[in-house]
């Protein structure tokens, strides 16, 4: 079933309508802001204020605004501008710096725009010609952001950088052909390559890298139906943008930057609806490669910043991509053009099997059986970015766990090499073609709100006790909790080595143990950003270099690596918002939580990738009085009636 976003009373935390796109747009052409050459990179909505929105109230009126950046593609000018759409109004505009304020993200008929310009550069075709390749048809001129590294002549250039890959014909895969040695830097205003960098030709691996079913038979012939069915339908409920689920009730959200985004996340309890989250979003992903050599080492794509997720979405498909009984959501961007477009089935919402939830036999008993099935909820989506897919996976628990998974697969980006010649930065997958060292680090924004707006985050560590009096066999440890107190120590590292986590809790609301309710943060931690202290990359991204940020909640505080990423010299975003001085106890809070894995290729990732798995867990600590799933139905046990099979 497809669910649509209009079927209940409008709220500020809605995803933007078509209507509402259109309105923006007409706004800024009646005030003379929108000519034939101006593109639209963004068009977002502008959230309310986390205490508006959760004052509000159905049938309560309130004013809907929209954010927007614009850029004139004939001279590179860009402006934002703020919109409210209720009362068409143009509330704010103001020009844009590329030199302060960084680049507006990509748009996607740059994409072409790119291969254009590179294709038709003399340097660039006299390098492929003593390549041996003059029929550049089928070569992929890849559009690739450029970053960032102080060089004087591309600052106010809206720039590319671009890499060369062959393919043998158009349904080929262009990673297994990769052009060594030649990097493409454009220009997208002037429309010109303003440098070519070329190290030398190396051979162009030959061998194909072809994954579809026709290239790798024959199918096996082993494998029988396995079905997912609920003959009564599944146990949630989808009313437009807000979702029901047990004792979970959140809304829905869409945007052309973060893709899926969950808002006012609560639990009922009895006879309560408590919040856990205000919002909850993927903020930003940054992929910074190893590779040293003067073609590669530019290479940290920003896949949010730059790129955007909800842009770069797919149309999900039944039975591939979701399995079972299914909700879709459709979503409603912008395109180039400031136009709504309609995403078919962006959003997957399901139900799945989780397990054993909980079990005991009393040996005290007659070895009496009690146990309960675990299924949770699953809101995903997946987004296309280049060579890699993503699939964004957030989990609710009927024990009131909130859990979220990033699921990388598609294909390695791959450099060419002499075959037989090793590298310490990369891994040969086939004869002449290396998959670079790299690294996803995913950046998940957590607007905290457990059982209100009030927080504290403490990092808690498990410590060994010493041996002595107290502790005669030296088997004793406890736990550590230290207060991230002020902004100026809000950066932290994980380490597994102490078990460490961070609670969240609220000292205004307290357990029936007399304690502070609290949810706790666990990471799968994995390296921060490896590239060096001071380099361009740890300037741009931040964000990587810690586990976690912690930051005072601020309307305008929207990602990790600033408003414009692309092209930005670096400190904008947590780095910026977490100097000294900003006291973090007991109030509203954001959390920034960096995550994920250190890719080293393996021959077995070749020529297509194996979903790779990373991601976090907010489990409720003394957020609930006892085990919240007590009132689950009987699946077992003694005179249970229920559906275990022997």
């Amino acid at each position: 079933m497809t669910a649509s976003a209009a079927t209940t009373t409008p709220h500020p935390l809605d995803p933007l309508t078509a209507d509402e796109i259109d309105t923006a747009r007409a706004v800024l052409e009646a005030e003379g802001l929108v000519s034939d050459a101006t593109r639209f990179p963004l068009v977002l909505p502008d959230e309310p204020d986390r205490h508006a929105a959760l004052a509000h109230r159905d049938g309560d009126a309130f004013t809907r605004r929209v954010r927007v950046t614009l850029l004139d593609s004939a001279t590179g000018r860009a402006a934002e501008a703020l919109v409210d759409v209720t009362s068409r109004l143009l509330l704010a505009h103001r020009d844009l710096d590329p030199a302060a304020d960084g680049q507006p993200p990509l748009l996607f008929e740059e994409y072409e725009t790119c291969d254009e310009i590179v294709k038709a550069d003399p340097a660039w075709r006299a390098a492929m010609a003593e390549r041996g390749v003059t029929d550049t048809s089928l070569v992929i001129a890849a559009p690739l952001a450029a970053g960032n590294f102080g060089i004087a002549s591309e600052t106010g250039r809206r720039m590319l950088r671009s890499l060369t890959f062959l393919r043998c014909d158009e349904s080929d895969n262009p990673f297994a052909h990769p052009v060594g040695g030649l990097v493409a830097e454009v220009d997208l205003i002037e429309r010109r390559v303003v440098r070519l960098i070329d190290t030398g030709a190396v051979p162009t691996p030959a061998q194909c890298g072809r994954y579809e079913a026709e290239f790798n038979g024959p199918a096996r012939t082993d494998l029988r139906p396995l079905e997912i069915g609920q003959p009564e339908g599944p146990s949630f409920t989808l009313e437009g943008p807000v979702l029901s689920w047990q004792n979970w009730r959140l809304r829905l959200d869409f945007n052309a930057r973060e893709g899926l985004v969950l808002h006012r996340i609560t639990h009922r309890d009895g006879d309560r609806d408590r919040l856990v989250l205000h919002r909850a979003s993927i903020a930003e992903m940054a992929v910074p490669y190893a590779e040293p050599d003067a073609a590669r080492n530019w290479v940290c794509y920003l896949d949010a910043g730059e790129y955007l997720l909800g842009r770069n979405a797919n149309a999900l498909r039944l039975g591939c991509d979701c399995l079972g009984e299914i909700a879709y959501v459709d979503a409603v961007l912008a395109d180039d053009l400031g136009r709504p477009e309609t995403l078919s089935n962006a959003i997957c919402v399901h139900e799945e099997d989780a397990g054993l939830l909980w079990k005991h036999t009393n040996i005290f008993d007659n070895f009496a059986v009690d146990s309960r099935r675990s299924r949770r909820l699953v809101i995903s989506y997946i987004a296309t970015l280049g060579n890699y897919d993503y699939g964004f996976y957030w989990y609710l628990h009927q024990d009131g766990t909130i859990a979220f998974e990033a699921k990388a697969t598609g294909l390695v980006q791959t450099s060419a090499a002499v075959p037989g010649e090793s590298s310490p930065h990369a891994t040969e997958i086939a004869p002449g073609l290396l998959a670079p060292y790299h690294q996803h680090l995913f950046c998940a924004r957590l607007d905290v709100a457990v059982d209100g707006p009030a927080n504290t985050v403490e990092e808690l560590d498990v410590v060994r006790l010493p041996m002595g009096p107290d502790n005669p066999n030296g088997n004793a440890f406890t736990t550590r909790a230290t207060a991230v107190a002020d902004s100026g120590d809000a950066g932290r590292v994980a380490d597994p080595a102490a078990g460490r986590r961070w609670r969240i809790s609220n000292p205004g609301s307290l357990n029936r143990m007399g304690r502070p309710v609290a949810y706790t943060l666990l990471p799968d931690a994995g390296p921060t950003l490896l590239a060096q202290p001071g380099s361009p990359v740890a300037e741009r991204v931040t964000y990587a270099t810690k586990h976690l940020w912690v930051t005072r909640y601020r309307p305008e505080r929207h990602y990790p690596d600033g408003d414009y990423p692309n092209q930005h010299r670096g400190g904008a975003g947590v780095g910026q918002w977490s100097r000294p001085g900003e006291a973090l106890e007991d109030t509203d809070l954001t959390l920034w939580h960096s995550f994920g894995p250190t890719h080293l290729p393996r021959l077995e990732d070749w020529p297509v990738m194996p979903v790779d798995t990373c991601g976090f867990t907010l489990r409720p600590t003394g957020f609930f009085d006892r085990n919240p799933t007590l009132d689950l139905p009987r699946e077992s046990g003694r005179g249970s009636g229920g559906h275990c099979h022997l």
